[in-house]
């Protein structure tokens, strides 16, 4: 890569393969999770990264950049990791509690990517595009925010037992 806006190109594809990979993944977050405000905000997440998706697909639309082609490893590690404890025997409670944990390691990657990529696109000038990634910035915190309070608020508690 030779400047920001081939970083920014780089950021956003690593972007859009995370998002692919989440709507495959999502629905069996969903359907192994046990409390049902869990399964809650997961299901409005899942619709929301379908979004995200679109959002990428647009923005790279806008750039003449084709989003397809390269594999972010980092998610396909996150989502197997998920998998791997999903598999786990454990507990409802556990299971939930430890659910949160990995959904929120894979909402902090993408908080870390769309911040990363909206600075990129505000330094080049790129208003628009930054606005909307900042938007998906926004939509990722605000999940993160709501497993939190789950998890402190009851979760967490349920799986001292």
């Amino acid at each position: 890569m030779k400047n920001l806006k081939e970083l920014l190109e780089h950021q956003l594809k690593d972007l859009y393969s995370a998002e692919l990979q989440l709507v495959t993944a999502l629905p069996e977050f969903i359907t192994a999770a046990n409390d049902s405000e869990i399964k809650i905000v997961l299901t409005n997440h899942f619709r929301e990264t379908k979004i995200h998706k679109e959002r990428l697909e647009n923005i790279c639309s806008e750039l003449n950049i084709d989003p397809t082609g390269k594999i972010c490893k980092a998610m396909d590690g996150l989502i197997r990791e998920t998998y791997s404890f999903i598999a786990e025997e454990s507990e409802e409670e556990v299971l939930d509690a430890g659910l949160i944990g990995e959904v929120q390691r894979i909402e902090h990657y993408e908080i870390a990517g769309y911040g990363t990529a909206a600075r990129y696109a505000r330094e080049l000038g790129l208003s628009n595009i930054a606005r909307e990634l900042y938007k998906t910035f926004s939509e990722e915190e605000n999940v993160d925010h709501l497993l939190n309070g789950i998890a402190e608020s009851r979760i967490n508690q349920a799986a001292i037992a």
